[in-house]
């Protein structure tokens, strides 16, 4: 069953967020993007395939019985190779881009099995995403000068199973009925109720999620890419890559004339690739942090920021941080308060724009 942590979703952010990949990316139509800032989804109608979790940029979506994380560990310690939707994943779609790439540069050979693709109800949006996965991870790897490979074969894998699963499954769960296990036998009922119930189940933000969204978070997936990057030799040359080769990650510029220093994308950046300092004299950026979630091109009105039609490799082995404005700081002669400022301005904001107001009352 797949979980929305609302705090984690780059929507609770800003009203202003256009993103919506977990919406386009499920083949069943179960996430709904609508007037509601967060998704909303149909549990029902969920195949828990996990393609959403794999697409979804700050890790807000989640199922409860696989974690692309300890898929990540586990699949490296396996002395196999094979990734199949028979084997260890519900879906090779569920496996995001970052760790496949990580996977890939750590064992140095992995294979998809798409051989049951052509036979499932959901491949007609998961084949094409796994497809694209094997096509963006296999240049960024090419780009690293790395000799691993990620081959999509038609293996066709299956696992020996007898009849007596199910009934030893069913014989698990009404086992765990019991003091020790009712609070937890408690919630998996009330999972299958929502499972059971055919409409869209909206999401809203608790007190508990709104604490949670000034924090500055990296994501798992990239920790460990940075992990696995550690563990291998850096290329002899940093290649410099197109940008639109890249679903994960990015680098920005920043229009100096067009921008305002109203402070929003580092604000609402979740992942601290956009800061500041204290004076916010300065807007700073950290490619190999950045998780492309277009959330600060999204709240910049005067649309000053922009996404570099390049990427250079050196990022991911040597990460840098880019200073892409800096700003005059000042005291407003009016309210005394420090205000940073791309102009000469000697009010801040608030009170220049109580000055524009009287003016218009005044008719001056």
């Amino acid at each position: 069953m797949i979980q929305l942590k609302a705090s984690r979703c780059v929507r609770s952010l800003s009203r202003e967020s256009e993103c919506n990949k977990c919406e386009l990316i499920c083949p069943t139509e179960a996430i709904v993007v609508g007037s509601n800032p967060l998704p909303a989804i149909n549990f029902s109608a969920c195949v828990g395939c996990g393609a959403c979790d794999a697409v979804c940029p700050n890790e807000a979506l989640t199922l409860d019985d696989f974690s692309s994380t300890e898929f990540f560990f586990s699949f490296i310690e396996d002395s196999e190779n094979l990734i199949s939707c028979r084997k260890n994943v519900p879906c090779i779609a569920a496996l995001n881009i970052e760790n496949i790439i990580s996977m890939a540069l750590l064992k140095k050979e992995i294979v998809f099995d798409m051989g049951h693709c052509d036979e499932c109800a959901i491949a007609h949006k998961c084949k094409p995403q796994i497809e694209r996965n094997h096509e963006e991870a296999s240049y960024i790897l090419e780009a690293m000068q790395s000799s691993a490979v990620i081959k999509l074969q038609d293996v066709k894998y299956e696992k020996e199973s007898s009849g007596e699963e199910s009934t030893a499954n069913r014989r698990e769960f009404f086992s765990k009925v019991n003091l020790a296990g009712a609070i937890k036998a408690k919630q998996q009922f009330e999972k299958e109720i929502q499972k059971a119930t055919d409409e869209l189940v909206e999401h809203t933000l608790q007190k508990s999620d709104i604490a949670l969204l000034k924090q500055k978070r990296i994501t798992d997936r990239r920790k460990l890419f940075f992990t696995a990057l550690k563990r291998v030799e850096k290329p002899e040359v940093y290649h410099i890559i197109e940008a639109d080769e890249l679903t994960f990650t990015s680098s920005k510029e920043i229009d100096k004339d067009a921008c305002t220093a109203c402070q929003m994308c580092y604000r609402v950046c979740p992942s601290g690739a956009l800061s500041s300092d204290v004076k916010n004299s300065k807007i700073e950026f950290d490619p190999f942090l950045c998780i492309k979630c277009h959330i600060c091109h999204d709240v910049c009105e005067p649309e000053a920021i922009t996404l570099s039609p390049t990427y250079r490799v050196k990022e991911f082995f040597e990460p840098e941080v880019h200073n892409l404005i800096k700003f005059n700081v000042r005291r407003c002669d009016e309210c005394n308060t420090i205000f940073s400022s791309n102009s000469n301005d000697r009010l801040c904001y608030r009170c220049k724009a109580e000055e524009e107001e009287a003016r218009e009352l005044w008719g001056i």
